[in-house]
């Protein structure tokens, strides 16, 4: 879903941090969010060495699998709580217990484009994420372009609908229980 520049750029900024030692990155896709999404989740690692600290999680989430409008995707099941809810509450909370105390999700999502219209699936992922602990930290935006001249051409990211030309990047820290 993101272009290899960034995962490279994301990598180099996120995995070592200043003042912190060296830690691996671990992208997944998640494209569904139904029974079982964490066995058809793929997963590539790209470890430091010596690895000292936890690792930095970043989560390419796929636009079929992100809530749309006037979806209740985010609510949890009453006989399954926590980390064995399915969907996005199951989700971040395992995604928290994976994580050390200060590590980071990265949330890689795009637009959706509901009835000709895209829509903008963050607001939920940010509260689901930060009812299962994590802090939001920051919004980037990652453009598909390359400069040319005084210009940024557009780069869109193949499959892409037409007009998406970015991608979002939540920065998120799991925040340590006492």
């Amino acid at each position: 879903m993101l272009p290899t520049w960034a995962i490279d750029k994301i990598r180099a900024e996120f995995s070592c941090r200043p003042g912190h030692a060296p830690a691996p990155l671990i992208t997944i896709r998640v494209h569904d969010t139904g029974p079982g999404m964490d066995a058809r989740t793929r997963c590539v690692t790209y470890s430091t060495a010596p690895e000292s600290r936890g690792p930095v999680l970043l989560a390419e989430l796929h636009p079929d699998a992100l809530p749309a409008p006037g979806d209740e995707p985010l609510r949890g099941s009453d006989d399954m709580p926590g980390g064995m809810e399915n969907g996005w509450p199951g989700f971040f909370h395992r995604a928290h217990r994976l994580l050390p105390g200060d590590g980071l999700l990265l949330l890689a999502a795009r637009q959706r484009r509901d009835a000709g219209r895209l829509t903008d699936p963050l607001g939920p992922l940010i509260a689901s994420a930060r009812t299962a602990g994590f802090r939001y930290l920051q919004h980037i935006v990652i453009v598909h372009g390359r400069p040319s001249g005084n210009r940024i051409e557009s780069t869109p990211i193949e499959g892409a609908p037409p007009g998406l030309v970015h991608s979002d990047l939540l920065v998120l820290s799991a925040i340590a229980s006492a």
